[in-house]
């Protein structure tokens, strides 16, 4: 679709794929948020339950921006957006606080929660830092995404293996 949209020239050929790649990754990370939850239940405290409650409704706000991109339904969009940059990055925060993991994927895990939130400021106030408006987008909305990647890769690589009474003291 290529246009004139809030006074700029906007022109995505791709804008379909783009939106259907949106409506993906939030149902990937609300089912992501639901099986993790549920397998590590016998060790979820009620800050982890939040912090999964918090990025799944992240994910909802990104089948949001899918459904309705910014040039359709822009309080529909703007609702969609809200959700994963400011809830979603409060509970990558919340999950680096209470997740029972090794200390340097908790910091990683903080890292990228107080990253995101620090660009939102940033964004909410017009400073791009010479990334653009669509730059600086992405440095709130894609630690989310990096986050469950990598939860998903540590979760493989620590404790895939192991009988349940071995992952119970690992994550305690």
């Amino acid at each position: 679709m290529c246009g004139k949209f809030n006074a700029r020239y906007v022109c995505s050929p791709l804008h379909e794929l783009m939106n259907l790649s949106f409506v993906i990754l939030g149902v990937t990370m609300v089912s992501a948020c639901i099986l993790l939850h549920r397998q590590l239940s016998f060790v979820c405290s009620r800050p982890l339950s939040i912090g999964f409650a918090l990025v799944a409704i992240g994910g909802v706000g990104v089948i949001l921006v899918g459904i309705f991109p910014e040039d359709s339904v822009p309080l529909f969009h703007g609702i969609g957006a809200a959700l994963p940059f400011l809830l979603g990055n409060i509970g990558v925060v919340l999950l680096g606080i209470s997740l029972a993991a090794s200390l340097a994927f908790r910091l990683f895990t903080l890292i990228l929660g107080i990253a995101a939130l620090t660009a939102l400021v940033f964004y909410a106030t017009g400073h791009f830092l010479g990334l653009g408006e669509g730059g600086i987008e992405r440095v709130v909305a894609y630690p989310q995404t990096i986050w469950l990647i990598a939860f998903g890769a540590y979760l493989l690589t620590n404790i895939a293996n192991l009988p349940i009474g071995e992952v119970k003291r690992k994550l305690h």
